[in-house]
């Protein structure tokens, strides 16, 4: 169809749209602060800090404060409201006045969601990390497992704010409920956390032990990224059913 929009311009139209409805002041300021939070506890337990494993504290830490805590949440908020937000108040249809594919705009909204929530995760995860002096390994490890669960996180949660309604609240559950419990007592529900493959990350960089943090490094980046893949495939396929009108 000649009218048909490609499906480059669909994705670069879809970030602009979403990225826009994005980045409100109530949004980015209530998480710049959690992550302030995050950063200034992470200073105080370098300043204080007297074990003999100064490495195996800042691991502990950031993973309890950042990937327990601040990058599920921070991509949750940005991109269960990605398209979701779009579909509650039903302007949705607006995006494609003209005829296009339905994945263009899952990945054009996963974009922007990405794109706003991994500066707030990874600048102080990585400030934090510098300040607990554990190390250059787990600087290293900080950025990789933020990156990849931002990516994972976020393609997920998209999927969640088309599919449910409240995808917040079901999406703490998942975060609180899931990973913060369930996965621990038993195997199969591990490797339905995403905490577990970041936690693997930490572990398999650093050489410190975590619980849940028992996969190769590997299995920890490559599993995350296939699970987003997938995610985003089934919200094309989500979108492409919906009645958005």
């Amino acid at each position: 169809m000649s009218g048909m929009v490609r499906p480059g311009a669909a994705i670069r139209l879809t970030y602009r749209v979403v990225l826009r409805q994005l980045v409100t002041r109530g949004r980015v300021a209530a998480l710049l602060l959690v992550g302030a939070v995050v950063t200034v506890v992470a200073i105080a337990v370098g300043l204080a800090d007297t074990s003999s494993d100064p490495a195996e504290t800042g691991v502990r830490l950031i993973s309890d404060l950042g990937f327990t805590t601040l990058v599920p949440i921070v991509a949750l908020v940005f991109a269960s409201a990605a398209l979701g937000d779009l579909r509650e108040d039903a302007t949705l249809v607006y995006i494609w006045l003209r005829p296009m594919d339905r994945w263009p705009v899952v990945v054009g909204g996963w974009l922007a969601a990405v794109t706003v929530s991994l500066p707030l995760t990874l600048v102080p995860l990585t400030i934090s990390s510098i300040a607990v002096d554990g190390g250059t390994d787990l600087i290293g490890a900080t950025v990789l497992a933020a990156v990849v669960g931002v990516i994972a996180y976020s393609a997920l949660f998209v999927l969640a704010g088309l599919v449910l309604k409240n995808a917040i609240v079901w999406g703490l559950g998942y975060i609180l409920i899931w990973e913060g419990i369930v996965a621990a007592f038993g195997s199969f529900a591990a490797k339905l956390a995403i905490r577990g493959y970041t936690r693997s990350i930490l572990t398999a960089v650093t050489d410190v032990d975590l619980d849940l943090g028992d996969l190769s490094l590997a299995v920890g980046v490559v599993i995350p990224l296939l699970a987003a893949v997938v995610a985003l495939a089934l919200a094309g396929l989500r979108l492409r059913s919906m009645d958005v009108a």
